[in-house]
């Protein structure tokens, strides 16, 4: 794998129940703000996907420059665009002339999906040789870190077999057969998997540099994804924090939420 990602290699990549969930988020500033040794996180707002991009190759030429702070986390908020990886299969996208939002190809793996109003995005770019430099315990942390914020709003997140992301509905085994450095979140193994998809994962890596990330949706009407089969998935039901019972969270809130849940995962992988 090594050799791979020195060329630049990429990989691809929800129980409703009763309970209304009203959060408050303490009032609090994400820009700048970083662990004691782990990565910086910032906080952009809603930006363009090629302003975002732009960012990220910009935090890559410092690392590959040879700068020891680089590490960074953006989180930020999309304007309406639909995205496809480094692919020769475009069915996801059905027809692209018909897409109602601009479509951008980028250098990640995985099939279309949608980013826009109301959903949460992280580019965590690291080093990944002080992060374990195994891609698939990052893609693993990854998610642990997003289902242990959801869990911590009451919304059962959990994996689905198989496939990368976060899901919510049946509880199940976690899908990787890893030895993984750090704790995963336990389900048990008797239900169906889960059948509704709450967070989509994309990562590629460049001499060991990670780019891309997540995307978890929060609120709003989701319509982006009925243009197209998200991730390539069939008969996905795409969902949201807001579709899981947790009011009164905007995607700022979301950021200062699960910022400690990614710290968490990243101090984990840079201790193993």
């Amino acid at each position: 794998m090594g050799a791979d990602l020195a060329r630049g290699f990429s990989i691809a990549s929800t129980y409703a129940g009763p309970l209304v969930l009203s959060v408050t988020v303490p009032s609090s500033t994400i820009s700048g703000s970083s662990s004691a040794s782990g990565p910086t996180v910032r906080w952009l707002g809603r930006v363009s996907y090629a302003e975002g991009l732009r960012l990220q190759e910009e935090i890559v030429a410092r690392h590959l420059a040879g700068n020891p702070q680089a590490d960074t986390i953006l989180l930020l908020e999309h304007e309406p665009v639909f995205t496809i990886g480094r692919t020769p299969d475009r069915s996801s996208l059905g027809d692209p002339a018909n897409l109602p939002a601009p479509l951008i190809e980028i250098g990640r793996g995985g099939k279309a999906t949608w980013h826009g109003p109301g959903q949460l995005v992280g580019y965590p770019i690291l080093n990944l040789v002080r992060y374990g430099q195994d891609l698939h315990h990052y893609l693993r942390a990854l998610e642990e870190a997003l289902i242990q914020g959801c869990l911590a709003l009451g919304v059962p997140a959990t994996r689905s077999p198989g496939q990368t992301g976060v899901w919510v509905g049946n509880a199940i085994s976690p899908a990787p057969s890893l030895s993984l450095p750090f704790p995963i979140s336990p389900n048990p193994q008797a239900l169906p998997p889960p059948s509704r998809k709450l967070a989509s994962i994309g990562v590629g890596a460049r001499r060991w540099i990670s780019m891309h990330g997540f995307a978890i949706n929060i609120h709003g009407p989701l319509e982006g994804f009925n243009a197209i089969t998200p991730c390539g998935i069939e008969s996905v039901t795409m969902t949201s924090l807001e579709r899981e019972r947790v009011d009164g969270l905007d995607v700022k809130l979301a950021a200062e939420h699960f910022t400690p849940f990614l710290l968490e995962q990243c101090a984990a992988l840079h201790s193993a």
